[in-house]
Protein backbone atom coordinates (compact mmCIF):
# COMPACT_ATOMS: atom_id res chain seq x y z
CA UNK A 1 0.00 0.00 0.00
CA UNK A 2 1.47 3.14 -0.62
CA UNK A 3 0.06 5.84 1.59
CA UNK A 4 -0.77 9.54 -0.41
CA UNK A 5 0.21 12.71 0.56
CA UNK A 6 -3.55 13.76 0.62
CA UNK A 7 -4.11 11.14 3.80
CA UNK A 8 -0.68 12.05 5.17
CA UNK A 9 -1.33 15.55 5.55
CA UNK A 10 -4.65 15.05 6.86
CA UNK A 11 -3.68 12.89 9.54
CA UNK A 12 -1.53 15.36 10.50
CA UNK A 13 -3.96 18.16 10.34
CA UNK A 14 -6.37 15.66 12.59
CA UNK A 15 -3.82 15.48 15.01
CA UNK A 16 -2.77 19.05 15.31
CA UNK A 17 -6.47 20.24 15.83
CA UNK A 18 -7.10 16.77 18.25
CA UNK A 19 -3.96 18.00 20.29
CA UNK A 20 -5.11 21.61 21.21
CA UNK A 21 -6.04 21.73 24.94
CA UNK A 22 -8.62 24.85 23.89
CA UNK A 23 -10.79 22.85 21.68
CA UNK A 24 -10.78 26.61 19.64
CA UNK A 25 -10.94 26.38 15.55
CA UNK A 26 -7.66 26.40 13.79
CA UNK A 27 -7.10 28.23 10.58
CA UNK A 28 -6.13 26.88 8.03
CA UNK A 29 -3.05 28.91 7.49
CA UNK A 30 -2.37 27.94 10.77
CA UNK A 31 -2.42 24.51 10.21
CA UNK A 32 -0.82 24.21 7.20
CA UNK A 33 2.21 26.59 8.92
CA UNK A 34 2.74 24.12 11.77
CA UNK A 35 2.51 20.94 9.91
CA UNK A 36 4.31 22.62 6.64
CA UNK A 37 1.60 21.50 4.27
CA UNK A 38 0.98 23.46 1.02
CA UNK A 39 -2.03 26.19 1.56
CA UNK A 40 -3.99 25.18 -1.47
CA UNK A 41 -3.33 21.19 -0.88
CA UNK A 42 -4.57 21.96 2.74
CA UNK A 43 -7.99 23.16 1.76
CA UNK A 44 -8.78 20.70 -0.46
CA UNK A 45 -8.19 18.28 1.89
CA UNK A 46 -10.53 19.91 4.71
CA UNK A 47 -12.75 20.21 2.35
CA UNK A 48 -12.72 16.37 1.61
CA UNK A 49 -12.78 15.96 5.40
CA UNK A 50 -15.99 18.72 5.98
CA UNK A 51 -17.92 16.32 2.81
CA UNK A 52 -16.61 13.12 5.71
CA UNK A 53 -18.60 14.77 8.30
CA UNK A 54 -14.72 14.73 9.93
CA UNK A 55 -14.42 18.27 10.41
CA UNK A 56 -17.05 21.36 10.36
CA UNK A 57 -15.72 24.65 9.41
CA UNK A 58 -16.20 28.05 11.57
CA UNK A 59 -16.85 31.33 9.62
CA UNK A 60 -15.69 34.85 11.57
CA UNK A 61 -12.94 36.48 13.56
CA UNK A 62 -12.28 33.29 15.12
CA UNK A 63 -12.79 30.74 12.80
CA UNK A 64 -11.56 27.62 11.28
CA UNK A 65 -11.70 24.16 11.55
CA UNK A 66 -12.49 21.90 14.19
CA UNK A 67 -13.69 18.15 14.51
CA UNK A 68 -17.44 17.73 13.57
CA UNK A 69 -16.98 14.63 16.36
CA UNK A 70 -14.90 12.97 19.27
CA UNK A 71 -11.21 12.54 18.18
CA UNK A 72 -12.07 8.81 19.71
CA UNK A 73 -14.54 8.44 16.90
CA UNK A 74 -12.61 8.53 13.98
CA UNK A 75 -10.08 6.26 12.75
CA UNK A 76 -7.32 6.01 10.56
CA UNK A 77 -9.08 4.21 8.10
CA UNK A 78 -11.65 6.94 7.49
CA UNK A 79 -9.73 10.05 7.05
CA UNK A 80 -7.89 7.86 4.36
CA UNK A 81 -11.82 6.45 2.86
CA UNK A 82 -12.21 10.40 3.04
CA UNK A 83 -9.50 12.12 1.07
CA UNK A 84 -8.13 8.47 -1.07
CA UNK A 85 -10.98 6.37 -1.37
CA UNK A 86 -11.17 2.65 -0.22
CA UNK A 87 -8.12 1.27 1.29
CA UNK A 88 -7.48 -1.17 -1.15
CA UNK A 89 -7.93 -1.18 -5.40
CA UNK A 90 -6.96 -3.14 -7.75
CA UNK A 91 -6.78 -1.10 -10.99
CA UNK A 92 -9.67 1.62 -9.40
CA UNK A 93 -11.65 -1.66 -8.05
CA UNK A 94 -12.80 -2.54 -4.82
CA UNK A 95 -11.31 -6.27 -4.25
CA UNK A 96 -14.26 -7.88 -4.29
CA UNK A 97 -15.54 -6.31 -7.86
CA UNK A 98 -12.33 -7.72 -9.45
CA UNK A 99 -12.74 -10.85 -11.87
CA UNK A 100 -9.69 -12.81 -13.19
CA UNK A 101 -9.47 -16.34 -15.01
CA UNK A 102 -9.76 -19.40 -13.58
CA UNK A 103 -5.90 -19.85 -13.03
CA UNK A 104 -5.40 -15.89 -11.77
CA UNK A 105 -8.55 -15.88 -9.26
CA UNK A 106 -6.61 -16.52 -6.31
CA UNK A 107 -5.07 -13.41 -6.18
CA UNK A 108 -8.43 -11.76 -5.57
CA UNK A 109 -8.35 -13.21 -2.07
CA UNK A 110 -5.05 -11.80 -1.78
CA UNK A 111 -6.34 -8.58 -1.80
CA UNK A 112 -8.99 -8.87 0.38
CA UNK A 113 -6.80 -10.09 2.68
CA UNK A 114 -4.48 -7.01 2.24
CA UNK A 115 -7.71 -5.16 2.85
CA UNK A 116 -8.22 -6.73 6.08
CA UNK A 117 -4.76 -6.50 7.31
CA UNK A 118 -5.11 -3.20 6.58
CA UNK A 119 -7.77 -2.64 8.57
CA UNK A 120 -7.02 -4.76 11.44
CA UNK A 121 -4.44 -1.38 12.28
CA UNK A 122 -6.22 1.69 10.20
CA UNK A 123 -9.50 1.03 11.87
CA UNK A 124 -8.16 0.54 15.39
CA UNK A 125 -5.80 3.62 15.75
CA UNK A 126 -7.97 6.79 16.19
CA UNK A 127 -6.85 10.36 15.88
CA UNK A 128 -7.55 10.79 19.85
CA UNK A 129 -4.59 8.02 20.26
CA UNK A 130 -2.90 9.78 17.76
CA UNK A 131 -3.10 13.06 19.30
CA UNK A 132 -2.22 11.21 23.12
CA UNK A 133 0.74 9.40 20.77
CA UNK A 134 -0.30 6.36 22.47
CA UNK A 135 -1.51 3.36 20.08
CA UNK A 136 -3.23 0.78 20.96
CA UNK A 137 -1.22 -2.72 21.30
CA UNK A 138 -2.15 -4.65 18.77
CA UNK A 139 -0.14 -2.02 16.80
CA UNK A 140 2.17 -1.76 19.03
CA UNK A 141 3.33 -5.13 19.11
CA UNK A 142 3.44 -5.34 15.42
CA UNK A 143 6.17 -2.52 15.51
CA UNK A 144 8.57 -4.43 18.14
CA UNK A 145 8.99 -6.93 15.59
CA UNK A 146 12.15 -5.78 14.09
CA UNK A 147 11.25 -7.54 10.75
CA UNK A 148 8.52 -5.04 10.29
CA UNK A 149 11.42 -2.12 10.19
CA UNK A 150 13.15 -3.41 7.77
CA UNK A 151 12.36 -2.37 3.49
CA UNK A 152 12.32 -5.55 1.58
Amino acid sequence: MRVSAKSDYALRALIEIASRDDARPVSAEELGRLQEIPHGFLQAILADMRRADIVVSQRGQSGGWRLAREASTVTIADVIRAVDGPLVSVYGLRPEAVTYNEKADVLQHVWIAARSSLRDVFEKVTIASLAGRELPDEVTRRTADEDAWQPH
